[in-house]
């Protein structure tokens, strides 16, 4: 089953997450699969993919407790999986400069990352009384 959704910036493909643990991309116009569907996560890909503002990476939380970034044109992942949180990573979003991301989690917390060298800036948000569900990033 599909859990999760982004459409690229440029408009022209949908990005799944799905049950299966997979990441998959469709063709806009024609509803069409493009290319393998990326295996990488060893649970379920929750509610949280997002597309960078170039369009050249994908990244995506798991129940598995990890976060990935790939490669959008290949399919295939960029370094090793995002360590961080103790429980589902639920949320993921690019920053508009595409220099960082988000992601939160079922841990009560939110983390900055680095997607140029893949590492966590700072601590992570918490304070948080229950499952931070969705992230983004303000425009400004």
């Amino acid at each position: 089953a599909v859990s999760s959704v982004d459409i690229s910036k440029d408009g022209t493909r949908i990005v799944s997450g799905c049950g299966d643990s997979t990441v998959r991309i469709w063709h806009t116009k024609t509803g069409s699969s493009i290319g393998k569907p990326f295996q990488g996560h060893t649970k379920q890909v929750q509610s949280s993919v997002a597309t960078s503002p170039d369009v050249k990476r994908i990244i995506s939380g798991s129940s598995d407790q990890t976060v990935r970034i790939w490669n959008a044109e290949t399919g295939t992942p960029i370094g090793e999986p995002l360590q961080g949180h103790t429980d589902s990573a639920q949320s993921v979003a690019f920053s508009p400069d595409r220099m960082r991301f988000v992601s939160s989690s079922h841990d009560k917390t939110v983390k900055i990352w680095n997607a140029e060298t893949e590492t966590s800036i700072g601590e992570a948000l918490q304070g948080f009384t229950s499952s931070v569900e969705s992230t983004d990033f303000s425009p400004d």
